[in-house]
């Protein structure tokens, strides 16, 4: 049994100094904060988590007008992603602009979440910064970066590197009160490139509790076991969930099994946060979606804010050449600020008000 293994099957077992926060402190915390609420943000600029960071797009006064109709909705938090490259790169020159980030977020009343490692994302190709691919026409967030990818996953040999970038963040970042969250492996349950990150996962836990930020530390739950007939990771589902100062999960589910999931997961004890949301057409809407959430004190982030280069709107699947869609999947304004649908959000704009 490898050692990263044996922390799986070992569940909260941790003493003080390697471990999750008590439940009485995660719940502590919560109990500090407004209702979360908020969305994944990508710049309007950006088809990935290089262009979104790299110098040479980083783009100041786009970042500040999208995050502004953020603020207009009343939201309080903002989901980003970062990407290893970009620090391999230029660590210094990334954490300056992630600096740069949080003071605009900051500007505009939001906390940010910040997102690790993700296996989603065009699995086919060798990204490297500067230019990025443009949007593959009727796809929907075709260009996106895996981080750190299945050959590095793989190969414990690449990953020294990879605890010295997440360690370094979060020294760096730790004690920073614009920083909400951390979101350390996002959906790790995710196996469909072949990522199995059933030894990676603990390994960064184990670096995050050696640094030991102020804020928590979480990896969301993908899917709730069982729903649609999946091959749910249950290790990996017992290990985020014991694991976790507090549970985050995914759901763009129909409005019965989102209370459902949260049903599941309360049994954990802990603050929980949804942070992806938002799939109209299969009736995962904000109105909802929101007040079931709000009603039990679930943080609520949905997925996408301005329509890009990225395609939220186009559901999983579409191709090229299929007609352009009536409903959009994701997003709440197009590039310009307009609104997808005004009483959207007017709706939202009521549920922060209250």
């Amino acid at each position: 049994m490898t050692a990263a293994f044996a922390l799986l099957l070992s569940g909260c077992c941790h003493d003080a100094q390697e471990g999750p926060w008590t439940k009485e402190k995660a719940q502590e915390w919560m109990d500090a904060q407004p209702w979360i609420v908020g969305c994944n943000y990508v710049p309007s600029y950006a088809i990935n988590q290089y262009e979104f960071w790299q110098e040479e797009t980083f783009d100041p006064e786009v970042i500040d007008k999208d995050l502004g109709y953020a603020e207009q909705l009343g939201f309080n938090a903002i989901r980003i992603y970062l990407h290893e490259g970009l620090w391999y790169a230029d660590a210094k020159g990334f954490k300056d602009r992630i600096n740069r980030f949080m003071d605009i977020a900051s500007g505009h009343g939001l906390r940010c979440i910040v997102t690790f490692f993700t296996n989603g994302g065009n699995h086919n190709v060798e990204f490297k910064l500067g230019p990025q691919p443009q949007p593959i026409p009727g796809q929907h967030n075709s260009n996106w970066i895996p981080s750190p990818g299945k050959k590095v996953i793989d190969d414990p040999a690449e990953w020294p590197r990879l605890k010295e970038y997440v360690q370094d963040i979060l020294r760096t970042f730790g004690k920073d009160g614009r920083i909400l969250y951390w979101c350390l492996c996002n959906e790790p349950e995710n196996f469909k490139n072949g990522c199995d990150v059933k030894d990676f996962m603990p390994e960064v836990y184990r670096w995050a509790w050696e640094v030991r930020p102020d804020q928590p530390l979480s990896s969301p739950v993908w899917q709730r076991p069982g729903i649609h007939g999946t091959s749910t990771k249950l290790d990996l589902v017992s290990f985020v969930c014991t694991n976790s100062d507090i549970i985050t999960f995914h759901c763009y589910s129909k409005p019965a099994e989102v209370e459902k999931m949260v049903m599941m997961l309360e049994r954990f004890g802990r603050p929980m946060v949804c942070q992806e949301y938002l799939a109209r057409t299969f009736g995962n809407t904000f109105q909802e979606v929101m007040p079931i959430l709000k009603a039990r004190k679930v943080g609520a982030i949905n997925w996408g804010l301005m329509n890009n280069k990225c395609h939220f709107h186009l559901p999983w699947g579409h191709k090229d050449g299929d007609p352009e869609p009536e409903i959009w999947f994701h997003d709440i304004f197009h590039a310009d600020g307009t609104p997808y649908d005004a009483a959207e959000v007017e709706f939202i704009k009521g549920m922060t008000r209250q």
